[in-house]
């Protein structure tokens, strides 16, 4: 009965096939952004509330009372942010949140912001069959349209990663970008197996999330090992980069991480900052991903190889 190889058996077919089955295409940095701004940044907010622990089968009332902060208090706070401030955001939401806290569906959408599909139950969707895969995007897409009024039009996968199912059903769905790869910091078009795909990649970087630097876990090994202070200042120097090069600054919160005071506090901050630089384009995943996706190009600073 033969054994499954170890990678450094591998004949070049298959690690070249595994390394380029999604793949970066064409650099779509635009030459210019809209109203002649300088950059664009895009705020994105996960309210994956209760749906980690439900997705673990970790039912606790106590794992329930940590998600529903972000429903109950965090996304509250953050929407009066936004308000304040009059920028757009997108909200990634997994379905089952939704349906837990169906106002607050539609307050994001009531209030100008973007919904974007994050699953039905904040799956490892690259664990999954292709069946349930389908099946669960499709329903989760369904659920947001029904809530919010508004059919997402681009998607964070709940595992940050893709099957080899993904992109097929990003196609059946008709999404136009999706913001969950890593192979740059600008907006790039997906391969897949060498072909285009047309879905834009707005990517996203750990760097840049909350959560790596404030996630706990009562009994395991993680605790907060940075003070909201230090994280602003990361995402000052992560945003200032961007802005010397006229790029795209992506942030991601979760509102049952960053709705804390401190926390939200350190946010605010980050936005003053932004706001106190000429030039800034606050847009929404989607209107960026249509705006690259449309516009004449610079020269590829890291064309497809």
């Amino acid at each position: 009965m033969p054994t499954e190889q170890e990678p450094w058996q591998w004949d070049e077919d298959t690690w070249r096939g595994h390394a380029e089955r999604v793949r970066a295409g064409r650099d779509l940095t635009p030459r210019t952004w809209p109203g002649g701004a300088r950059m664009a940044v895009a705020l994105s907010f996960d309210p994956d509330h209760e749906t980690i622990p439900l997705r673990d089968a970790e039912t606790s009332a106590g794992a329930m009372a940590r998600g529903e902060f972000g429903s109950r208090v965090g996304a509250r706070r953050i929407l009066r942010l936004l308000d304040e401030f009059q920028i757009p955001a997108t909200f990634f939401i997994p379905a089952v949140s939704a349906l837990l806290h169906p106002r607050e569906a539609k307050d994001y959408a009531a209030a100008g912001h973007e919904i974007g599909a994050h699953g039905w139950i904040h799956e490892r969707n690259a664990l999954l069959s292709p069946k349930d895969e389908r099946e669960l995007t499709h329903r989760s897409v369904d659920v947001l349209e029904s809530l919010s009024g508004q059919r997402p039009v681009g998607i964070r996968t709940p595992s940050a990663d893709f099957s080899d199912s993904t992109i097929e059903i990003m196609q059946e769905l008709a999404f136009r970008y999706d913001s969950s790869l890593m192979a740059d910091d600008m907006p790039y078009e997906i391969l897949s197996n060498g072909r285009p795909t047309g879905i834009v990649e707005l990517p996203m970087e750990w760097i840049r999330d909350d959560a790596p630097y404030f996630t706990m876990t009562r009994y395991g090994p993680y605790r907060p090992y940075t003070s909201p202070r230090t994280w602003v200042e990361i995402m000052k120097d992560e945003f200032d980069s961007a802005y010397a090069d006229g790029a795209v600054f992506q942030l991601i919160c979760h509102p049952h991480i960053i709705g804390h005071r401190s926390r939200m506090f350190a946010l605010r901050q980050l936005v003053e900052h932004i706001r106190a630089h000429e030039g800034v384009w606050f847009a929404t995943h989607a209107d960026i991903a249509d705006h690259v996706w449309r516009s004449p190009r610079r020269e590829e600073a890291h064309p497809a190889v």
